[in-house]
C-alpha cells in the first residue's frame, strides 16, 4: 500500500522535482517507509512507499522495467503475483530483481501488454505507466474502486496522484468547486466518481483505464465492467444451495489464503457480524497461530458490539484486542477530519473506523476486513425494507400530506405516533443509519416509486440545490447504465456495488487506513467472488427477510450461529449526543452564519433553520447536520 502521484507534459517547463516532491509530501502518510522519484523529458513519477511485501530496495518505486521501456509507480497489492510470475518464466527467462509484486506487474505489461495483465491481476490497485518508447502514459484502477486515482488534463499534458491533497499542490491546477460535486455531495455524503469537489479535476472510476498522448485528449474506457458480471450470472445461475455453500467455502478460503500473504504483522477488524467474523473465521483456521483481531467499542449499549466481537473472538481463539471509545476520542479526532479526507466526506463512521485503525496499526501493518458482504451478498437492511416500506405506503391516498404533516408536526406528537407505520417504520427509526425518527420516514413518503424511494433511503438533502447559493444547471450521470432486473434485491444490490461502495464505503475504509499508515485488503470485494455472487440468485441472498444466508452457511461451519445471530448495528457513533454535547462548540464555530455568509457557497438561513432544529432534538437531521459539518471542515483545512 502506498501512495503515488505524477505528471506527462507536452511542455516540461510547467513541471519540475520539486513540484512532484511537494505532491510527494502531501501523501507521506500513505508510504512513510520510502521515497522514489524518476524523471525523464516531460514525464514526472514519484511514490510513497509502505512496505509490505519485498521490504527490500528491490522494491523500490517508481521501477523500471529489464528492458527499459516501461516505467510504472503502483499503489496496492497484487495477490496472484506469483502465478503471474509464473507464467512469464513460462515465457522466457528473466532475471528477477526481487520478489515484489510491483515488478511482476511490470515485467507483465512488458511482456503482455497493458491491457491483457490488468485482465490477469486480482488485487486492490491504482497505478501510472509510462510506456518510453511509443510515448504513452496509462492510469488504471482496480475493480471495484478499493485504490484512489484522481487527475487533471489540460492542453498541455496530464497530473494524477492518489489524494486530491497532492494533486492541489502541482502547478497550475484548477481551484475553483465543482457546483454539480456540492449538490451530489449535499444529496450523497460523498462525492461520485467520475465527479470531484474541484473544477475540472476528475477521479477515474472502478475498472477503468486512462489513455494518454501528448497532444490528444485522454480517453478513458473500461476494463472490467459489473454489467458484464452481471449478464455472465444470469446465464449460469447457482441453483444448488448445498452446492453453493460448499463452492462459496472453498473459494473464500482460496482468496482469504490469497490475501493473508504479507512480509510484515497482519491482523482482521473483527465486529462480530456476519462478514467479518466469516473472514475472520476462515483466516484462524488457516493460521498456524492466533490471529490478531481488533474492535471498537462503545459505552452506548445501542452502538456497541465489542461484547459480541470478544465471544466470538474467544470461540476462534484470535488475540483479540478492543478498545472502548469515550468522548473525549472523538472530540480529538473530529477536528482532524476535514484535513483527512481530501474532498468532503459525510458518513459518520469514519470517526470509529479511523480510531479501529489507529488502535491495530500499534500492533500490524495490514488487516483484512468483511467490506463487501452487504453489496454481494443482499446484506443492507434496507434490502428487504424498502420493498416492505413501499408495500405498505404506495397504496395511501393522501401520502404527500401525510409527509408535509409529520414533517411540521412537534417532535412530541411524532413519539406518540412512532408505531402508526408499524414494525417496518420502528425498525427504521431504531437508531441513526438510515432513519432515526418518523421525521426521516416522512421525507419518503414522497416517492413516486420503488426505486425512489430507495434513491431517498439513501439520500441526506433530497433537494441539496435549496442549500447552494450557485446551484448547478444541470448534474451529468455518474453510474454506468443498469442493466435490467426484476428482483428489487439486485436493483438495489448493483446500485451500491457501482456508487455507495466505492463512493462512500471503500472511500472512508482507505482514508482512514491510510490516515494510519495501516494497509486494507477486503478478500469480499475479490472479483471471483463479485462473479459467484452474481449466479447466486436472490434467494440464496434474502430469505424470510434476513440478508445474506449463503454468507451465514458458511459462516456456521466456523462460528457458532447463536454468537452472530442477532439484528445488524453497522458501524455507528451517538451522533446527536455528541454534536449537541461536547462537541457543540466545534459544531457551532463551522456553521456560524457570518462565516457561512462571507463563503458564499451556502445559504445562511437554510444553515441557520437546520442547526436550530437539530438542537431542539430533531435526530433525523442527523445526516443533514454532518454533511453541512464535513463541507464546512473540509472548506477549512483545504481553503483557507
Amino acid at each position: 500500500m502506498c501512495g503515488i502521484a505524477g505528471a506527462f507534459r507536452k511542455f516540461p517547463g510547467c513541471m519540475s522535482v520539486d513540484a512532484l516532491r511537494s505532491m510527494l509530501d502531501a501523501i507521506r502518510h500513505r508510504g512513510p517507509d520510502d521515497e522514489g522519484i524518476w524523471a525523464e523529458e516531460g514525464v514526472w513519477l514519484g511514490h510513497r512507499r509502505l512496505s509490505i511485501v519485498d521490504l527490500s530496495s528491490a522494491g523500490h518505486q517508481p521501477m523500471v522495467s529489464a528492458d527499459g521501456r516501461y516505467v510504472i509507480t503502483l499503489n496496492g497489492e497484487i495477490y496472484n503475483y506469483r502465478e503471474l510470475r509464473n507464467l512469464i518464466d513460462a515465457a522466457g527467462s528473466l532475471d528477477w530483481r526481487g520478489h515484489s509484486d510491483t515488478e511482476v506487474v511490470l515485467e507483465a505489461i512488458a511482456r503482455f501488454g497493458i491491457e491483457t495483465t490488468l485482465q490477469l491481476c486480482r488485487g486492490m490497485f491504482a497505478l501510472a505507466v509510462w510506456d518510453r518508447r511509443g510515448r504513452i502514459a496509462w492510469l488504471a484502477r482496480d475493480r471495484m474502486g478499493e485504490k484512489p486515482l484522481c487527475y487533471h488534463a489540460d492542453a498541455d499534458g496530464l497530473t494524477f496522484a492518489s489524494d486530491m491533497s497532492a494533486l492541489r499542490r502541482a502547478p497550475d491546477m484548477p481551484d475553483g468547486l465543482s457546483q454539480e460535486a456540492l449538490s451530489l455531495f449535499f444529496r450523497l455524503g460523498y462525492v461520485p466518481a467520475p465527479h470531484s469537489i474541484h473544477q475540472h479535476v476528475y477521479k477515474l472510476p472502478p475498472g477503468h483505464i486512462l489513455t494518454w498522448r501528448a497532444g490528444s485528449e485522454p480517453v478513458v474506457r473500461s476494463f472490467w465492467n459489473l454489467n458484464d458480471v452481471v449478464e455472465r450470472g444470469r446465464r449460469d445461475r447457482v441453483t444448488d444451495s448445498p452446492a453453493a455453500v460448499d463452492a462459496l467455502d472453498q473459494l473464500l478460503r482460496e482468496v482469504i489464503g490469497e490475501q493473508m500473504v504479507a512480509d510484515v504483522p497482519l491482523g482482521a477488524f473483527l465486529s462480530g457480524g456476519i462478514d467479518s467474523s466469516l473472514v475472520t473465521g476462515i483466516m484462524q483456521r488457516l493460521s498456524d497461530q492466533p490471529v490478531r483481531t481488533f474492535t471498537l467499542g462503545f459505552q452506548a449499549a445501542e452502538f456497541n458490539e465489542a461484547e459480541h466481537a470478544l465471544s466470538v473472538a474467544k470461540h476462534l481463539g484470535t488475540d483479540h484486542t478492543e478498545y472502548y471509545v469515550t468522548e473525549a476520542d472523538a472530540q480529538a479526532i473530529v477536528p482532524q477530519l476535514g484535513a483527512m479526507f481530501d474532498e468532503p466526506f459525510a458518513d459518520a463512521s469514519q470517526i470509529p473506523t479511523y480510531l479501529v485503525s489507529q488502535m491495530a496499526r500499534r500492533h500490524v501493518t495490514v488487516c483484512l476486513t468483511g467490506d463487501g458482504g452487504d453489496e454481494m451478498f443482499g446484506g443492507y437492511v434496507r434490502y428487504p425494507g424498502v420493498p416492505r416500506l413501499w408495500n405498505a405506503i404506495h397504496r395511501w391516498p393522501f401520502r404527500r400530506a401525510a409527509g408535509a404533516f409529520l414533517r411540521a408536526a412537534p417532535l412530541g406528537l411524532l413519539q406518540n405516533l412512532l408505531g402508526f407505520l408499524g414494525p417496518i417504520a420502528n425498525q427504521y427509526s431504531a437508531r441513526g443509519k438510515l432513519a432515526p425518527s418518523l421525521r426521516r420516514v416522512a421525507d419518503w413518503l414522497a416517492a413516486a416509486s420503488q426505486d425512489e424511494l430507495y434513491e431517498l433511503t439513501m439520500t441526506a438533502w433530497a433537494d441539496p440545490d435549496c442549500l447552494l447559493i450557485d446551484p448547478p444547471t444541470r448534474i451529468a450521470p455518474w453510474r454506468p447504465q443498469m442493466p435490467d432486473f426484476d428482483d428489487p434485491l439486485e436493483k438495489m444490490s448493483w446500485r451500491d456495488s457501482v456508487d455507495y461502495l466505492p463512493g462512500d464505503i471503500l472511500c472512508k475504509v482507505d482514508r482512514a487506513t491510510m490516515a494510519n499508515s495501516l494497509e486494507s485488503r477486503a478478500p469480499l470485494l475479490d472479483a471471483r467472488i463479485a462473479e459467484f455472487a452474481w449466479q447466486t440468485p436472490p434467494e440464496m441472498k434474502l430469505r424470510d427477510g434476513k440478508g445474506k444466508w449463503l454468507l451465514r452457511q458458511v459462516l456456521y461451519r466456523y462460528v457458532p450461529e447463536e454468537l452472530v445471530e442477532r439484528p445488524k448495528m453497522g458501524f455507528s457513533v451517538p451522533q446527536h449526543a455528541w454534536l449537541t454535547g461536547t462537541l457543540r462548540d466545534w459544531a457551532e464555530d463551522l456553521l456560524n452564519p457570518s462565516l457561512i455568509r462571507r463563503q458564499g457557497v451556502l445559504r445562511p438561513d437554510r444553515v441557520a433553520r437546520t442547526w436550530e432544529q437539530y438542537l431542539g432534538g430533531d435526530s433525523s437531521l442527523n445526516h443533514k447536520v454532518w454533511t453541512l459539518l464535513m463541507f464546512q471542515a473540509w472548506s477549512a483545512a483545504n481553503r483557507s
